[in-house]
């Protein structure tokens, strides 16, 4: 990266609230995010999120693009690796002593395991991760150890998701309503995967997760605030239910062995945003 273009971007960061939606972006990466829901994640006003956008775009930080009336900001993956490889090899000259933590917190071989814990997590984790959870631990075939949580969990789960689960076989005896904290404390289950599976939860500001796994986003609407009689919110629970059983099929069949965490991540980003695509047309 040029030096001229890395002083524009960080000085384009340095603003803490352009910073923030910046962070939020990537939560979301590689998909985009319509400027109304970043504001509401935010608490921001319209016009002075407008002006932050517009200088993250101007930086190259930040791409925009149209589906029909929404736009959509995603952040330049490629521009934002330029930053950190300018960073780290240009200006820290590649010094091992500044390197050696993020190079050896885990290593590619690391992920050719036949066990991997992976996390959902969702708002009120009543139904979404629940069935995400529920879903890996049944397609697994035996690989997998899955948890669930949410940001703001409710006290109970969600009837008719218990419903769609027992009429599709799972044991729903063990699953339960947990905060995303019972998995953030010391010695707690080092995950290999933490999944966002609702917009809400991908907003949420959060620590990073020890030994970096590997994560993704693949929200869906919360099926939870579905309205009409009983048939129809059944209905769009039956859908919710569907469409994380087409990713999470999809997941499980991942030559795991024979990918890198690069590959592995690219894999990852592709079940979400191909999903995300065929949802919205």
């Amino acid at each position: 990266m040029e030096q001229s273009r890395a002083i524009l971007a960080f000085a384009t960061l340095g603003h803490p609230d352009r910073l923030a939606v910046f962070r939020l972006l990537m939560r979301f990466a590689p998909q985009g995010v319509r400027p109304t829901e970043i504001a509401e994640a935010m608490g921001l006003k319209p016009n002075t999120l407008s002006h932050h956008l517009a200088d993250l775009v101007a930086a190259g930080l930040v791409g925009v693009t149209r589906a029909g009336r929404s736009l959509f900001y995603a952040v330049d993956l490629d521009a934002t690796e330029a930053l950190v490889g300018y960073l780290a090899l240009d200006v820290g000259r590649a010094r091992p002593d500044l390197l050696s933590s993020l190079l050896t917190s885990r290593k590619d071989s690391d992920m050719r395991d036949t066990d991997f814990d992976v996390l959902f997590i969702c708002s009120g984790n009543s139904a979404r991760s629940i069935f995400a959870e529920a879903l890996l631990r049944d397609l697994g075939k035996g690989k997998f150890q899955a948890f669930s949580a949410g940001y703001r969990p409710g006290t109970t789960l969600n009837p008719f998701a218990l419903e769609i689960l027992q009429r599709n076989g799972h044991d729903i005896a063990g699953l339960r309503a947990k905060h995303v904290s019972e998995f953030q404390q010391p010695g707690s289950i080092v995950m290999d995967f933490v999944f966002t599976v609702c917009d809400t939860a991908a907003a949420e500001e959060c620590p990073p997760w020890p030994g970096q796994p590997i994560t993704g986003h693949w929200g869906l609407p919360d099926p939870v605030k579905a309205t009409g009689t009983d048939a129809e919110r059944a209905l769009v629970f039956a859908q919710t239910y569907a469409a994380l059983r087409r990713r999470i099929a999809a997941f499980v069949e991942l030559p795991f062995e024979s990918l890198t965490r690069l590959s592995l991540q690219s894999h990852v980003d592709a079940i979400g945003t191909n999903a995300h695509s065929a949802e919205k047309a």
